[in-house]
């Protein structure tokens, strides 16, 4: 990964006060925020750039590391932790010759295996995870799908598998920053935003549905069609009688199970018994009568 600079992100110099750097972010956040740039996906990671940069150089702190250290500054404090173990093994080296014989000594100098064993090392360094959001709709879960992420100016391939919950993370172990002195790469952390604009709620690998249905068909029983989530249609029968909010489990008709491929939840449907309305006076009359009915 290429090591960003801060201060040209801003466009301010390395001499830059805390108002100056203020000053900058205001004007570049406003002019790449996402609200001002809808769908526009080069603004939304400069605008990440810049909120990053401003983040490491308005605390002194950070700002002092990253001066000193430049890419490598989130692992200042290591750095300083391994100098101070090579001073440390440099001094009990030198303590060490004063109490050996010349040949030992001279041994030491010239590759023997006293003095390899006291030799400085560089120490490896993991790089830095990635953290990334994928903003999707639940349609879009329902099957398996590929998409290609441009994370830090690189393309990742992706596969995405079916049943991908809202909230879910995963890992691409790998795919973070690159490691330094031959360390491990960082990963790359997903978390998956999941709209839903359906009829249907999601509620693990379940499916919930209202149905509206009429008080005649309630009362006297039939039948009726209802959508499912991948557009098929069932046929459901009505039992005479059938009672307001009664739950009804089409088994298998709900959501794909993540990672466990031809597997569905149900879909679960709550029947919302609905009155009639702009009644004619025969209707009227006969809702009377049975009114009367059920008084005797």
């Amino acid at each position: 990964m290429a090591f960003v600079d801060y201060y040209k992100v801003l466009g301010i110099a390395k001499t830059a006060t805390e108002k100056e750097i203020k000053a900058a972010y205001r004007k570049l956040a406003r002019k790449h925020h996402p609200d001002v740039n809808p769908d526009n996906k080069d603004a939304e990671l400069k605008f990440k750039e810049i909120n990053e940069a401003n983040e490491v150089l308005i605390d002194p702190e950070k700002r002092a590391k990253y001066d000193k250290y430049g890419e490598g500054w989130k692992h200042g404090e290591e750095y300083e932790k391994a100098n101070r173990q090579q001073q440390s093994q440099y001094q009990s080296s030198q303590q060490d010759y004063s109490n050996q014989d010349y040949s030992d000594f001279f041994g030491s100098m010239f590759g023997g295996a006293r003095g390899s064993s006291r030799q400085g090392y560089t120490p490896k360094f993991k790089g830095q995870d990635y953290n990334a959001e994928l903003h999707l709709e639940l349609e879009d879960v329902y099957t398996t799908q590929q998409q290609v992420l441009t994370v830090n100016g690189k393309k990742i391939r992706l596969t995405i598998p079916a049943g991908v919950e809202n909230g879910q993370v995963i890992k691409i172990k790998g795919k973070g920053e690159q490691g330094m002195n031959g360390g491990l790469n960082g990963d790359l952390y997903i978390s998956f935003l999941v709209n839903n604009q359906t009829q249907f709620k999601r509620e693990g690998n379940n499916l919930y549905q209202n149905i509206d249905l009429d008080l005649y068909i309630a009362i006297l029983g039939g039948e009726i069609i209802v959508d499912t989530f991948n557009g098929g249609k069932v046929k459901l029968n009505i039992k005479p009688e059938t009672k307001n909010e009664l739950k009804v489990k089409l088994k298998g008709k709900g959501f794909p199970i993540y990672k466990n491929e031809g597997e569905f939840g149900d879909l679960i449907i709550t029947y919302h018994i609905q009155s009639p309305t702009n009644l004619s006076e025969r209707e009227i009359e006969l809702f009377k009568e049975l009114q009367k009915i059920k008084e005797k």
